[in-house]
């Protein structure tokens, strides 16, 4: 069980969320779009920390998750916790896939495949926009103002 609170944002809490996002984290994160491969701030990050959603902040998944997949977007093979990614089946663009949103806010973040490594051999593949980044040590951000394991540092 996730030590996170995964109450949705309210109304107010989304519309000040959304106005933050530029146009194109506004275009993957709430209209369902991919950014073009190899261009993503985080597709080459080493560093140790947690991924986050873009818009809310929750933790999806941790560096040491992270593995070079060769698709041109970052790629996990586990969740920070299952309980934070929703997954729900694609039949866009003539193909099925399973697509996977933030639990809390429902903010696109990408796909998952059973193509992975082990120990999952899943590989979620997700969209630098979609993500923020909280390094270890460093409290992750809290825009809903839930306290709680939110203001906890990580790591």
């Amino acid at each position: 069980m996730s030590a996170f609170d995964l109450t949705p944002p309210t109304d107010a809490q989304r519309q000040a969320l959304e106005s933050s996002l530029s146009p194109d984290e506004a275009r993957v994160l709430l209209q369902h779009g991919t950014e073009a491969p190899f261009c993503g701030v985080f597709l080459d990050n080493k560093r140790d920390g947690v991924y986050c959603c873009r818009l809310c902040a929750l933790p999806l998944f941790r560096s040491s998750t992270k593995f070079d997949s060769g698709t041109g977007w970052p790629s996990f093979f586990a969740p920070f916790a299952p309980e934070h990614v929703r997954e729900i089946r694609d039949i866009s663009h003539g193909m099925i896939r399973t697509e996977i949103t933030c639990a809390r806010c429902g903010s696109h973040l990408g796909h998952v495949f059973p193509d992975g490594p082990p120990p999952t051999f899943e590989r979620h593949c997700l969209n630098s926009v979609s993500l923020s980044f909280t390094e270890n040590g460093a409290s992750y951000d809290d825009p809903l103002q839930r306290g709680g394991a939110e203001a906890e540092p990580a790591g």
